[in-house]
């Protein structure tokens, strides 16, 4: 088995895949993108010509999308940690928590991120105007759904969780997640506290300087 996955280590979608490697254990190359590998770069845009990141190699198969990765790696390379369930049900809950992750919390992130990276002063405002209200329905919505939950559908931690934990932890950086929601902030600080995670965090400490809306002094 060889697996190689490209993508940055402070990138909340590299971070995704990275937790689900971890929680299995699964033995891999990191192949960071950026100004100090050039050879990494030009052979993730040779394989993968949309030039999205993360890309994780299989042999010499290429696979892309976060979800996509994490279930090939269940398909392929399953380990002890099952982060898709057998039952079918279940597993549609799991992937719809994952997408929501994604498209909920951690789209409206990105959306302020990149308008702060224009420069634009009125720009950075909008963005973070918009990433607030996103972020306020979907806080609102999670505070309800998580209540006597351990991870995101339940007691067993899954691919929903894999997302959730980047998504919250980049979302409460941008719009922080206030304390009317202590349901949230309680399974954000678990997900902080899962082994998987923290090292995915740890690794990726060394960017915070970097990050365009100012990374807070906490996490």
């Amino acid at each position: 088995m060889t697996l190689a996955l490209y993508g940055h280590a402070f990138s909340s979608y590299t971070q995704k895949v990275l937790i689900a490697l971890y929680e299995n254990d699964l033995p891999f190359e990191f192949r960071s993108l950026g100004p100090d590998t050039p050879q990494h770069s030009a052979e993730w845009q040779r394989r993968w010509p949309l030039h999205k990141f993360p890309l994780l190699v299989d042999d010499d198969r290429n696979v892309v999308e976060t979800s996509i990765i994490i279930e090939h790696l269940q398909l392929k390379h399953p380990g002890p940690v099952r982060l898709i369930p057998t039952d079918s049900a279940a597993a549609l809950e799991t992937r719809f928590l994952d997408r929501f992750f994604d498209l909920h919390v951690m789209s409206p992130v990105q959306h302020a991120v990149g308008e702060a990276l224009t420069g634009i002063a009125e720009k950075k405002e909008e963005g973070l105007a918009y990433a607030a209200s996103k972020l306020e329905a979907a806080y609102a919505w999670l505070e309800e759904y998580l209540v006597d939950r351990t991870w995101a559908t339940g007691q067993d931690f899954s691919m929903a969780d894999c997302a959730a934990a980047p998504a919250l932890f980049y979302a409460d950086w941008v719009f922080p997640i206030a304390e009317r929601f202590p349901v949230l902030r309680a399974y954000r600080a678990c997900l902080l506290a899962r082994p998987s995670f923290a090292r995915a965090v740890d690794e990726a400490r060394y960017f915070r300087p970097y990050f365009p809306l100012g990374a807070p002094d906490r996490d």
